[in-house]
């Protein structure tokens, strides 16, 4: 591990050569365009528009550096899988290839397994959403998958997608490679600001913009942890229905609300106008690749169709795994585990924050989900501060790759959802003089 007075030389000379080209990378920018080597191979010339637009992710290359020995990395937003029954979840693996094996191998249908469908629709029950029809659910390789479809499917290259900024880096590299024009709407501590939406929508019409999709994570968003107020939701329905843009809900946190009293999904009432995307990646294992989608019934075959193109079928193995895990665990009992572990993470980072940082930083106070957004004063940028903060021993992620918006960002997003409490404190504790000396120097 580095010390705090080493400089950055230090950090580099500490590092792995994969780790400093990652933080070359992630202080370039948020997600800068994949560089041409020095001399173009001729292939070149072959890629699309599209593929230009494909971007690195500056998470992602922070999550390289983060995995480096001695560093407290409040970056990753990881699920805590050591709660997991694991032993128990590998016999039941095992039983599943031994006994099903012909079945859990093979292809299986394109739209996933009737009883895994049948299965989402009772965990949406517990999300607050109703009426569900397994016919209408698409099972997804994780709700990224699901994000990726919706974009092919509705948007053609100059669309507009609105997005909340901040919002998650994920669906932005992905809605850039379908060229749209992705558009912020103002939000504050309670999520988006319906006044704001209507704003927007209205100047981008006199533009003759065609609106196709409003992207939203309404519960404890990526990376800012805000929950949209339950008050402005149907009204946001409503704004875009209007405008006939249709909403994509993106709900992977929803059920991790610390005192387990969920407000209703925009899709409860809405079974027309939203397009409901859902995970097990929070709630049970990210490396299955399980997401789902629950489609207005009047679209659910073209998705399904384009979802099909892609990945032919969703893996078998993995469905059934979750369907055993639905069937015969205590998955409720575990959500209310997640519940009580990140709750008492986020209350350990919040007691932190309070005791090392600065004046003139700020952070939202989420009551779920992985994630708090720190605020530093205007005029600084938090993507010079990385190799700082690895010296100081922490890594955080800067706040300009959750934005379009472009230029510097004095935002940065810590996760406390795979980090022990003691270790919570002690990376505040690292990173605090980082950005006591940041504040200082813009006054």
């Amino acid at each position: 591990m580095t010390t705090p007075s080493s400089g950055a030389n230090a950090a580099a000379e500490n590092l792995s050569e994969e780790a400093v080209d990652a933080l070359s990378r992630a202080q370039a920018g948020a997600a800068t365009t994949i560089p041409s080597p020095a001399h173009s191979h001729r292939h070149e010339s072959l890629l699309s528009t599209r593929a230009a637009n494909i971007k690195q992710s500056a998470v992602r290359d922070v999550f390289e550096i983060s995995m480096q020995p001695g560093l407290v990395s409040l970056a990753g937003g990881n699920p805590y899988l050591q709660s997991l029954p694991l032993e128990r979840l590998g016999a039941t693996a095992a039983k599943i290839i031994a006994e099903h094996g012909l079945e859990a191998l093979q292809y299986g249908g394109g739209q996933g397994t009737l009883e895994l469908r049948q299965q989402i629709c009772e965990v949406m029950a517990a999300e607050g959403i109703l009426d569900a029809d397994p016919e209408n659910v698409v099972i997804t390789a994780g709700s990224q998958s699901a994000q990726d479809v919706a974009a092919k499917v509705f948007c053609d290259p100059g669309d507009v997608i609105l997005i909340e900024d901040p919002t998650y880096v994920g669906a932005l590299n992905t809605f850039e490679a379908y060229e749209v024009d992705m558009q912020p709407v103002a939000g504050d501590e309670h999520g988006l600001i319906p006044s704001a939406l209507r704003a927007t929508i209205a100047t981008l019409r006199a533009a003759g913009k065609s609106i196709k999709l409003l992207y939203t994570i309404p519960n404890f968003n990526n990376p800012s942890g805000v929950m949209l107020a339950p008050d402005r939701r149907q009204e946001i329905v409503d704004i875009c229905r209007e405008a006939n843009i249709l909403i994509l809900e993106d709900n992977p946190y929803g059920l991790l609300k610390f005192d387990g009293v969920l407000p209703a999904p925009l899709r409860a009432a809405n079974p027309e106008d939203v397009l409901y995307l859902g995970s097990f990646s929070k709630i049970f294992a990210p490396g299955l690749r399980i997401g789902w989608a629950l489609v207005p019934a009047q679209l659910k075959q073209r998705y399904y169709l384009a979802s099909e193109a892609v990945t032919l079928c969703p893996p078998t193995f993995n469905q059934l795994l979750v369907s055993e895990y639905l069937r015969n665990y205590d998955w409720q009992g575990q959500i209310a585990t997640y519940r009580s572990l990140y709750q008492e993470r986020c209350a350990a980072l919040l007691v932190a924050l309070e005791e090392f940082m600065p004046q003139g930083v700020s952070w939202t106070r989420p009551a779920g989900g992985f994630f708090i957004w720190l605020t530093l004063p205007e005029g600084i940028d938090t993507y010079p501060l990385l190799y700082k903060g690895i010296d100081a021993g922490v890594v955080f992620v800067p706040g300009a790759a959750f934005s379009v918006v472009p230029g510097p960002s004095n935002k940065l997003r810590l996760a406390f959802s795979a980090v022990p409490p003691t270790a919570l404190r002690e990376g505040v504790k690292r990173l605090a003089p980082v950005l006591a000396e940041a504040v200082n120097s813009a006054k």
